[in-house]
This record gives C-alpha cells, sequence and structure tokens, in this order.
C-alpha cells in the first residue's frame, strides 16, 4: 500500500509539473544554483521536552512582625536590593515608649534590689550578734531574692521592647531582587499569617520544577544508570523560552520529589539553571528538554529539504549529469530544524535544499556543495547562466 500510496504521490507531482505541456522550468541557457548537501552521519541527542516553571534560589516572603501604620518605603520596586538595606519603616512612637517604660522599671527594679540587698546584710550580721530572730533573716533573703528576680524579668522585658522597636525597621534578609510592593504609605499592617509586605528573590540560579510521568521518570533514571549516559554528568538539561528561544546556559538535575503522586501517576523534578544576565525571572513558564539518549550514527537531513505530500516524504536526490531525482525518506525524530532519516538515504548521499518551484524530478542543477549542522541556516538558490 505504502508503494502504490508513494507511485501516486509521485505521478501526481509529474501531472502537475507537466500539466497542459507546459513544463515550470527556468528560462532557456539557464540552470538552477542549488544548494547540495551530502547527508550528515552523527550522533544525534533524542530530547524528551516538559512543561516547566521558574523559581528564585531562595523567594523570601517579606512580612511585618510589629503593628502600626507604614510610614515609608524605602526600595525602588523590581530593584536590586542588598542584605541588611531599609525597606519599610512601620510608625515606632508606641514602641519606642514601650522601651522608655521598660527602661524605667529596670531603673526601678535596680533600686528596689540594692535595698533588699542592703537590708539583707544588715540583719545577717544582727543575726551573727543575736540581736534578731532567724525569722527576720529568712524574710529579708526572700525579698532579697525577689528582687533579684524581678531585675531579670525587666532586663527581659526591656529587651522585648527593643527587638519590637527594631522590627519597626524592616530590612531585606537577603541579595535579591525585591517585587511590587503589596503596601503604600499610611497602610496599616499586623502580623499574620495572611499578611504580606514584599518578596525578595535571589536569581543568581534558578530553579526549574517541572513534572513527567512514571515512566518517562522510570526512562531517564535508566538511562542515567548507563555507563557513559549523557545524563550521570547531569548538565544536559536545556530550557525553551516562551519567545521559542533556547536559553543559552545549561542546567543540572537538582532533585525529584520523594513520591509520585498517586492522583496524576506523575513525579516532580528540579533542575538548576545558572542565570548570570538576570535573563530568568521567578514565575516563567518554559519548556524543559532533556537528553533521554543519544541516537549513535544517525543520518541527519535539513528539515526543508524535506517534501511531504499526502502523509509520504520525499527529497531531491542528486544523480548523474546532476540531476536530481525524488527519493521516498521515512523520517524519524526531529532534532533542531533537522530530521534523523530512518529509512531511504545512505551516507554519501547528497541532496538538494528545493526552495524553488523550478526544481522537479529530473531537473537538471549546478549543485553547490554546502556545509550545513543542524541550526545552521542555508542560503536560498540563485541562478547563473
Amino acid at each position: 500500500m505504502l508503494f502504490k500510496k508513494a507511485s501516486l504521490v509521485i505521478l501526481s507531482i509529474t501531472l502537475i509539473v507537466g500539466n497542459g505541456c507546459k513544463e515550470i522550468v527556468a528560462p532557456k541557457g539557464f540552470i538552477i544554483d542549488v544548494p547540495v548537501m551530502e547527508v550528515l552521519e552523527q550522533d544525534v541527542p533524542l530530547l524528551s521536552e516538559f512543561a516547566g516553571q521558574t523559581y528564585g534560589e531562595s523567594d523570601i516572603e517579606i512580612a511585618p512582625r510589629v503593628r502600626g501604620l507604614v510610614e515609608s518605603v524605602d526600595f525602588k520596586e523590581g530593584s536590586l536590593v542588598k542584605k541588611g538595606q531599609l525597606l519599610y519603616t512601620i510608625e515606632p512612637n508606641t514602641y519606642q515608649n514601650n522601651v522608655s517604660s521598660a527602661q524605667a522599671n529596670l531603673a526601678e527594679s535596680n533600686t528596689n534590689y540594692a535595698a533588699a540587698k542592703s537590708d539583707f546584710e544588715r540583719i545577717e550580721l544582727l543575726v551573727k550578734m543575736n540581736a534578731v530572730s532567724q525569722r527576720e533573716l529568712e524574710g529579708s533573703k526572700a525579698k532579697y531574692e525577689a528582687a533579684k528576680q524581678r531585675i531579670n524579668a525587666a532586663q527581659a522585658q526591656l529587651r522585648n521592647a527593643q527587638i519590637d522597636l527594631g522590627f519597626c525597621r524592616v530590612t531585606a534578609p537577603i541579595d535579591g531582587i525585591i517585587g511590587i510592593s503589596k503596601v503604600r504609605v499610611g497602610d496599616y499592617v499586623a502580623p499574620g499569617p495572611m499578611s504580606s509586605l514584599n518578596t525578595i528573590s535571589n536569581t543568581k540560579t534558578v530553579r526549574v520544577r517541572f513534572t513527567l510521568s512514571e515512566q518517562e521518570f522510570l526512562k531517564l533514571y535508566r538511562e542515567s544508570k548507563k555507563e557513559n549516559s549523557s545524563l550521570q554528568g547531569g548538565s544536559d538539561i536545556q530550557l525553551q523560552l516562551s519567545d521559542g528561544s533556547m536559553y543559552e546556559q545549561f542546567g543540572k538535575f537538582s532533585f525529584a520529589d520523594r513520591q509520585v503522586d498517586p492522583a496524576t501517576g506523575a513525579i516532580t523534578l528540579e533542575a538548576k539553571f545558572p542565570n548570570p544576565d538576570q535573563l530568568l525571572r521567578p514565575g516563567q513558564f518554559v519548556k524543559v528538554k532533556v537528553a533521554a539518549q543519544i541516537a549513535k550514527s544517525s543520518i541527519v537531513i535539513p528539515q526543508r529539504a524535506v517534501i511531504e505530500m499526502q502523509g509520504v516524504y520525499l527529497v531531491l536526490l542528486l544523480g548523474d549529469s546532476n540531476k536530481v531525482n525524488t527519493q521516498i525518506i521515512t523520517p524519524g525524530p526531529a532534532f533542531e530544524d533537522a530530521y534523523i532519516v530512518v529509512d531511504g538515504l545512505k551516507v554519501g548521499d547528497k541532496i538538494a535544499f528545493g526552495g524553488t518551484q523550478q526544481l522537479k524530478n529530473g531537473s537538471v542543477i549546478n549543485p553547490k556543495i554546502t556545509n550545513w549542522q543542524p541550526g545552521m541556516s542555508i542560503d536560498k538558490p540563485s541562478q547563473s547562466k
């Protein structure tokens, strides 16, 4: 059936070209210059593709730890901030008063302690002289110990008040890029699980999380255990961005989740990518491409050299006397802008790049031998006399 289908396709091409006994050929005396390449034989990484999302190396949420009105926002949104840099100022008056009150309480406690200590030492001497009873000594000692403990409590109260006052100045916990502020000057803020001021992300390295099925995970795992596997180095991971471009940096596997999600049959993996130019930001959706295995000694041709008609794939094979003839091929997986050819071509064959309606089965061309690698652009054919 495939042979009959291919024959019909080739017949259709011939009829279209020869319709009305008018062949579409170059003007008399002209021969078309056509790029021609010898098919490549090389090892090709077979990429598996997964949908992923980016995260910062650290995504730290900034939350208020005291109540009050926001007095100032002390940074530029979307800018790079340094660890310890002031971000927000929360109204400090109440907390400054608490510090002053705690300081006064500590001073009073110190005074009471000094008096209690003096009384205890005096009564202790009188006891030795049998001037007072043992009971009075024990009461004086208890007051002295209580005064000492009140100093400790007053010191703790002062430390807590100073800590709260310090929380009125919200500073950056890490170096990173800060986002859009969720509060403005005059807003009231308070601690709580739903309270957030902003988020800082360290994006020197970006984490990318993606999910794959249990079967795909097993395939990658087994491939990684093979001798000389490309996955053993952990650096054959690429990203395709939303505009279709490939990210220049390669990534490395970071970890796999501890379990397969029983509801979906998928497992989450994470890879890390260097981000020196800060091109990647948290929240981007990307395609993660992993070199799952290597197809050894594969025949590779450009996709633009392949003609598809009704499910049959053809190339223009250069023959004797610089004539091109249609050749049926069986394409395999795609690789960049190329196909791996499973059947129909062999090492040493030369194919034309087409790219013009003036080429047909049996056309004579002026072959321009062209070096090509996957991902390389090829000049369009020209005409020469």
